[in-house]
C-alpha cells in the first residue's frame, strides 16, 4: 500500500521560511518523481513543483520561481520543499504527489498516481 506523509507545515510571518517534507512508503518511484500542489481556499489544486529522477529535472510554477526549491533522495523515496520568502498568498494546503512514470507533463494534476493527506501552511501579514 503506498502511503505518502508530508510534515513540516505550519504559521509563518510574510518574509519567513518553511521546509516541508514528504516521505513515501509502499514503493519506489524511480521511473517517474514526487512533487508538490497545493490548494487555497475556494481555489483549484495547483502545481507547485516536481522532481524527477530521470536526469534529475526539476519544474517549478511561475508563482513560487526563485523562492522554492525542492529537492528529493530517490534512494529513501523522499522529497523536500523548502519555501523562502513566503508571502501570504502561499498560504494553503501543500499536498505530497507520486508519479510512476514520466511521460512529459510534470505540472499536470493526471501525471501522478498517488496523493499525501496534505500539510497546512499559513503565512501572516
Amino acid at each position: 500500500q503506498v502511503q505518502l506523509v508530508e510534515s513540516g507545515g505550519g504559521l509563518v510571518q510574510a518574509g519567513g521560511s518553511l521546509r516541508l517534507s514528504c516521505a513515501a512508503s509502499g514503493r519506489t518511484f524511480s521511473r517517474g518523481g514526487l512533487g508538490w500542489f497545493r490548494r487555497a481556499p475556494g481555489t483549484e489544486r495547483e502545481f507547485v513543483a516536481g522532481i524527477y529522477w530521470s536526469g534529475l529535472s526539476t519544474y517549478y510554477a511561475d508563482s513560487v520561481k526563485g523562492r522554492f526549491t525542492i529537492s528529493g533522495d530517490n534512494a529513501k523515496n523522499m522529497v523536500y520543499l523548502q519555501m523562502d520568502s513566503l508571502k501570504p498568498e502561499d498560504t494553503a494546503v501543500y499536498y505530497c504527489a507520486a508519479a510512476a512514470a514520466y511521460y512529459g507533463l510534470a505540472k499536470a494534476e493526471s501525471s501522478y498516481n498517488f496523493w499525501g493527506q496534505g500539510t497546512q501552511v499559513t503565512v501572516s501579514s
